[in-house]
């Protein structure tokens, strides 16, 4: 699972964490004051880091998939997160603020020594150009914005958990199926998930077969499913073919 990680735990924050925990990111959140950076008002979050920001980017490292939103309370705090983003592995990062205020943070990188080409990969302003005025408005620009980028590098950036449980596999896929060749999801003996092959009724049957799959101790199986039928009856758009593959994982 991806994380996204919230510089900053002001009102757009919340508004996105909601969005993003729904979007089965990981979120975490940081911010240097207590009462904006706490598991009450961030009970969605896998972490929230109560401290100073970049001592916050240091403790949680960097990875590949990372997303960031630098949605902190003033200019300097968005350009020292954002330099420290800059230095490290990301999926994405994108920064809130205006067009003057995005040249202005620009401008210290560029005397600090980062370059051009790196600049112009952070999304800044953030979010979608909807003409979002509200924190939750904006929170909808950045969370598409989000899944935009996200699916754009497919489905094979994020490794799957090594975890106990039954990882289910698209491998094979005809027609309009919804998700592609190396989408994945997790079904854990609690029968709890992480990540997803498509919703609707082939992950549901998947799931159930996942299940009964792990209490029968079954080894690895491929199984195909035909949504042509039921999307003729139903009228939907989805329909096709996938197969999916069941493997069983113990650690």
């Amino acid at each position: 699972m991806e994380r996204l990680i919230l510089c900053g735990g002001g009102h757009v924050s919340l508004e996105l964490a909601w969005m993003a925990a729904r979007l089965e990111f990981e979120v975490v959140v940081l911010d240097d004051r207590p009462e904006f950076a706490n598991e009450t008002r961030f009970p969605m979050a896998a972490q929230v880091l109560c401290m100073p920001f970049e001592e916050a980017l240091d403790q949680l490292g960097s990875r590949e998939s990372d997303f960031y939103a630098i949605l902190t309370r003033g200019h300097a705090f968005d350009k020292d997160c954002l330099a420290h983003v800059l230095r490290g592995k990301y999926a994405y990062a994108g920064m809130i603020g205006s067009r003057t205020k995005v040249a202005a943070v620009n401008k210290a990188l560029l005397e600090e020594g980062f370059s051009q080409e790196m600049l112009d990969g952070v999304y800044a302003p953030i979010g979608l150009s909807i003409g979002g005025q509200t924190p939750a408005e904006i929170a909808v620009s950045i969370a598409a914005q989000l899944v935009q980028v996200r699916s754009a590098l497919g489905p094979n950036m994020v490794k799957p958990p090594r975890e106990p449980g039954v990882l289910c596999t698209i491998v094979e896929k005809h027609g309009s199926a919804p998700r592609g060749v190396g989408t994945w999801m997790l079904v854990r003996p609690d029968g709890s998930c992480a990540g997803t092959i498509g919703g609707g009724q082939v992950e549901y049957t998947a799931k159930c077969h996942a299940q009964e799959l792990w209490r029968s101790g079954g080894t690895e199986e491929v199984v195909e499913y035909d949504l042509s039928h039921a999307a003729a009856e139903l009228g939907m758009v989805c329909g096709g073919r996938v197969k999916v593959r069941f493997t069983p994982q113990n650690k």
